[in-house]
């Protein structure tokens, strides 16, 4: 990476903080001893096939950004075990709750990144990805903020170019603004097609759908969901 792209990085900042509560003892020891394991070297090429980053057999391969406390990866890789699941957190509380639940149930179908998920997206191969999911992601809801909203032409060329060609881009959100925002991107930047036919396409849960705690909370407060996917075209 030169210099200049280093720069241009930085000024992406799609995250905020990296750290919360301290972790307890037992909580860094399992942070510790299962990142190495599952984390994915993006100083090595990327493997060929991709599918061998894992250690058991997969067929289609499935990235989410921004994982949170992990309830949806982790339900969609037990789910779906012939699926290999990338998921992408830079908060440390959250990668320990995930890397945790991996190990109480002994997946291996997971692999995890804690860091900038551009850098991970630009480390993929050309159409090497099924999917890619962004589920309730930082709104940034003041408008100065918006600029840092992971969803922008540059991050859909990104999309484009990883996902297979019909490979899907799915987003949910609480935030009405950023709903609009997302169908507005998608809609300008003609690579991908928005899947909906009428309002429950988009006002109903993507199919076997674990309620996380992010959206238990946008229902305590008022605030519907919009769950939106999009194909590569």
């Amino acid at each position: 990476m030169t210099d200049m792209e280093r720069r241009g990085r930085a000024t992406e900042a799609f995250f905020g903080r990296r750290k919360g509560k301290a972790l307890r003892e037992q909580q860094a020891e399992t942070l510790n001893s299962l990142l190495p394991a599952f984390l994915v070297d993006l100083s090595a090429a990327p493997p060929e096939p991709l599918t061998s980053l894992f250690p058991v057999p997969v067929e289609t391969l499935r990235l989410e950004i921004g994982f949170g406390g992990g309830e949806h990866l982790m339900h969609r890789a037990l789910e779906r075990p012939s699926t290999g699941f990338i998921g992408v957190e830079p908060f440390v509380n959250s990668m320990q709750k995930l890397l945790s639940r991996i190990g109480e149930t002994g997946a291996r179908n997971i692999r995890v990144y804690n860091d900038d998920a551009t850098q991970l997206l630009d480390w993929l191969p050309d159409a090497s990805l099924d999917q890619i999911d962004l589920l309730y992601p930082d709104p940034w809801p003041k408008r100065k903020h918006w600029k840092r909203r992971f969803v922008s032409k540059t991050n859909l060329d990104r999309f484009h170019r990883v996902l297979k060609p019909g490979g899907l881009f799915c987003f949910a959100s609480d935030i009405d603004t950023y709903v609009n925002w997302t169908l507005l991107k998608c809609r300008d930047h003609s690579g991908f097609d928005w899947i909906a036919d009428n309002a429950a396409d988009w006002l109903t849960p993507y199919e076997g759908w674990p309620s996380t705690r992010y959206e238990a909370k946008a229902r305590r407060e008022g605030r519907s969901s919009a769950y939106l996917t999009f194909r590569k075209i």
